[in-house]
């Protein structure tokens, strides 16, 4: 087997060890684990991007399947609507002094996992951190990964998308492990 396929294999089993340990506290909880990200995603997020179109493309789902996880978490308390300033036609989600506490807990779910990572030696955990989001930006380019707040595709950045990073909204150099995931600032090359 080549190196390729042993990398997309370990790849799919640390995404099913995920998926596990989401399930062991949705049964805790009553919910799924669908409803998990998007309590973890909503808690941590601007409220113009938890709205069901929006939750639909980050989790590259129908709006169908978000707007009943959705319509699960009010039920249950852990999710509240809001109207939108954009779109009256439209809503908003926040979660709930419930929600809330419910995060505090779920937001441990992968704990055995980041144990783990915290046993990887620092420079093998950079060179992981760096090829991830090597893949993630190469995905997002190819249409798989839908949504990317990433600094790769930020009007913002400056740089090789390798060795040099530069942030200019902050006006500074950034070091592979300072490029950011999912950035509260980014901003679309296209706006």
């Amino acid at each position: 087997m080549e190196l390729t396929s042993k990398v997309l294999n370990g790849l799919e089993r640390l995404s099913e060890a995920l998926k596990a340990l989401q399930w062991e506290k949705a049964k805790v909880h009553g919910v799924s684990p669908m409803q998990i990200q998007l309590l973890l995603f909503v808690a941590d997020h601007q409220p113009e991007l938890c709205n069901v179109s929006s939750l639909a493309r980050e989790f590259n789902v129908t709006k169908a399947t978000i707007s009943d996880a959705v319509k699960a978490l009010i039920t249950k308390e852990f999710l509240e609507k809001s109207a939108s300033s954009v779109d009256r036609r439209s809503y908003n989600v926040a979660t709930t002094k419930t929600g809330r506490k419910l995060v505090a807990d779920l937001s441990q779910y992968a704990r055995p996992l980041l144990t783990a990572l915290d046993e990887v030696e620092g420079d093998r955990l950079e060179e992981t951190f760096s090829t991830l989001t090597q893949l993630m930006y190469q995905l997002n380019r190819h249409g798989v990964i839908q949504v990317q707040r990433t600094c790769f595709r930020c009007a913002h950045y400056e740089g090789d998308r390798q060795d040099q990073h530069f942030c200019n909204l902050l006006e500074a150099d950034l070091a592979s492990v300072e490029v950011r995931l999912d950035c509260p600032d980014f901003q679309s090359p296209e706006e």
